[in-house]
């Protein structure tokens, strides 16, 4: 099949590049033109336009938006005078669900369907593939179904589940039509909500296992420090990264994120080219929202979206309100912050 896709980013140039390895042809454009004449190889066709891209389509025309959500609504209204009836919008991107649903709306009245796709697979998915969540006319779905099972991991990727009929759905292969236009990043939403918990899960708990040599070092003694009263059981010193590549075999807690751990702390195993700062695009709030719409309980999820906040400093108001009535009431005096948290 023959595709377009908008946006060349960190995900969308390797798409191509996926796509093309798999034998469809795809015509590529971003606003950077550089990044179009970068990816030129064979199978793909560069478009210096919004209006030259959708030239090079054949119809229906089949558009992969592979952009921040910010910016989908305004590269829609540029599409959309160009777009002819039966053209198929995919938003690829991590949109608001609630997006979807007004802009399936919209696009219906102009007889254009509309499909909105979490991707999941990150840097390495032209490698590993990308699990598609998707959301839209199940017919459409169908249609590009050529298009999925090229960009998805396919059956290799892990072995079937134990009592799973084989060939039940194309879940088994790494994409699957979760419902009606919404369906895809809903279910995407929930998704990274899951992540974040998991990853502040690794966090934290490597974090207890870097500071378990406290009883070594030598603690301030006065009225503001908590007292270690049992030193002699914190005399340890754990290797981080033995650590995490000893639980990548047969642990319960492997996973990729636990992959990537171990890569990171193996190259730099006390994270210096970091600074804790975490961003948040969005999917853990709106998880947040659907569950307390739901009447949902979600604590470990709310606690890492909250982390998050922390590691940016957004509670430093807080923390000097903190400091201020400990001094006013008992007249405690704030100790200097040591450099790294430590």
């Amino acid at each position: 099949m023959k595709l377009g896709m908008i946006g060349l980013g960190r995900m969308g140039a390797n798409m191509v590049k996926r796509l093309t390895k798999g034998g469809h042809e795809c015509v590529a454009y971003d606003v950077r033109q550089d990044s179009v004449k970068a990816l030129l190889h064979p199978g793909v066709i560069g478009a210096s336009s919004l209006a030259d891209f959708v030239e090079k389509l054949p119809k229906p025309a089949v558009i992969w938006l592979m952009v921040p959500a910010a910016v989908v609504d305004e590269n829609l209204a540029l599409l959309l005078p160009l777009l002819s009836a039966g053209d198929i919008i995919i938003d690829g991107g991590n949109s608001y669900y609630h997006d979807d649903v007004r802009r399936g709306i919209e696009l219906q009245a102009h007889q254009i369907h509309y499909l909105d796709v979490g991707t999941s697979g990150g840097v390495a998915g032209y490698d590993r593939g990308y699990c598609l969540m998707i959301g839209g006319e199940r017919q459409v779905v169908e249609y590009l179904g050529p298009i999925f099972s090229t960009l998805a991991p396919g059956l290799a990727a892990s072995p079937p589940t134990a009592g799973r009929s084989a060939g039940g759905s194309t879940a088994e292969l790494g994409y699957l039509h979760c419902g009606p236009q919404g369906a895809g990043h809903f279910v995407k939403m929930i998704h990274n909500g899951i992540e974040y918990g998991l990853m502040g899960a690794y966090a934290e708990g490597l974090n207890i296992l870097r500071n378990a040599n406290v009883g070594k070092l030598k603690s301030d003694v006065d009225a503001e420090t908590t007292p270690l009263r049992r030193p002699e059981y914190y005399q340890y010193e754990f290797d981080l990264a033995d650590i995490s590549e000893l639980w990548r075999r047969g642990s319960v807690i492997g996973s990729w994120l636990l992959d990537l751990t171990a890569g990171a702390l193996l190259s730099d195993p006390t994270l210096e080219k970091y600074q804790g700062r975490v961003s948040d695009s969005g999917e853990g709030r709106w998880t947040i929202n659907a569950a307390i719409d739901e009447g949902v309980p979600v604590p470990v999820l709310s606690a890492a979206l909250y982390a998050r906040f922390n590691s940016r400093g957004n509670a430093g108001f807080a923390d000097k309100l903190l400091s201020a009535m400990r001094h006013g009431f008992g007249g405690h005096v704030e100790k200097e912050s040591k450099p790294g948290g430590e």
